[in-house]
């Protein structure tokens, strides 16, 4: 166990806050895996979190208050949370910024302008929210069964954003030895994806993840708005123009014909936002880096990773979990598994 000394040494999102008694009682009766990154993970409402993570969850569910028209980016880890947030903020504000060459995303990191609700939480319990304009816009990771209450009652809207989970991971893998101290070494490929597969990744299992959301789109679309990653990738128009439909922000014809779609899609390009300083330097409150969050940003790099073997067990575990409820997460892309070299 770290000392009180080597604990402060670690930047904020890996050092552990002063608990309550009740608090360490309740992790210790979850199951306890160890980390990626964090030292433990605990499994709360059968989904994996670290114990810094799990006390922002906790007090989110308890304090945090929604309002109708509130509207959530739900995502899991790496699935492509600061491309859209970028995306969702240009468009939801796009009155009060027309300007691209005069917009906050400009000097301002994507999650400094929509922030993680469950984070904002952590070591906290009374958040005033009400500087935000309308509609407030908050992402978070957590799975469908763990949203506040609040959020249920009211007349909210949700974006999910899915992502193949064969990148998503190689990515994650990425993005928790980028964030590692340097004397911890590396976690290998190996033991991180049979985490993975057991479904022992930050708000996982993944599967059951996108499966909560999908179904609730399915039920009830009004609500929940199913959106791949790929398909934004491959189509960035029309999915753009089905997401202002959902949110209630349609474009325009005028809007259509004077190109602003074009230009919310060209300023929150990865290869705009991956070279703007304000992501190239500075952190998060928490600690992590601004360019931790930019890696690559394509489809189907994890071929560039994965043996053959990996991934037929990963389109397996895909198929046993998702298929049979009509989910393709497969991206339609010529792939071929890695040879060897890396």
């Amino acid at each position: 166990m770290a000392s009180p000394e080597q604990s402060l040494s670690l930047p904020v999102f890996l050092q552990e806050n002063e608990t309550s008694q009740e608090f360490k009682d309740l992790i210790a009766s979850m199951p306890t895996e160890k980390g990626w990154l964090a030292k433990q993970l605990h499994q709360y409402q059968g989904f994996w979190h670290s114990t810094r993570q799990l006390q922002g969850v906790l007090a989110c569910q308890k304090h945090f208050q929604a309002q109708d028209g509130d509207i959530f980016l739900v995502t899991t880890p790496k699935s492509g949370s600061t491309w859209l947030k970028a995306v969702m903020f240009a468009l939801v504000n796009r009155v009060s910024f027309p300007d691209t060459k005069q917009h906050p995303l400009l000097t301002n990191n994507p999650h400094g302008l929509v922030p993680f609700l469950e984070m904002e939480y952590i070591g906290k319990e009374n958040l005033d929210f009400t500087n935000f304009t309308f509609p407030r816009l908050f992402s978070t990771h957590l799975p469908l069964l763990s949203l506040p209450r609040s959020v249920e009652d009211s007349n909210c809207k949700l974006v999910y954003l899915c992502r193949n989970p064969k990148d998503i991971f190689v990515s994650l893998w990425h993005f928790t030895n980028k964030l590692r101290p340097v004397d911890w070494g590396a976690s290998s490929l190996e033991e991180t994806f049979d985490k993975f597969c057991r479904g022992v990744s930050l708000y996982g299992p993944f599967w059951d993840h996108v499966l909560g959301y999908w179904k609730e789109s399915v039920e009830r679309p009004h609500r929940v708005f199913f959106l791949k990653y790929e398909e934004m990738k491959r189509e960035p128009r029309i999915q753009l123009r089905r997401l202002s439909e959902f949110l209630g922000c349609p474009f325009s014809l005028e809007e259509e014909n004077s190109g602003v779609l074009d230009e919310i899609l060209e300023l929150c390009s990865f290869e705009n936002l991956s070279n703007l300083e304000v992501n190239s330097i500075g952190r998060l409150h928490s600690g992590e880096e601004h360019q931790a969050f930019f890696r690559r940003g394509e489809v189907g790099d994890s071929m560039n990773y994965l043996t053959a073997e990996m991934v037929e067990k990963f389109d397996m575990i895909t198929e046993q979990k998702l298929h049979c409820h009509g989910l393709n997460v497969k991206p339609e892309v010529d792939t071929t598994p890695f040879n060897g070299q890396r």
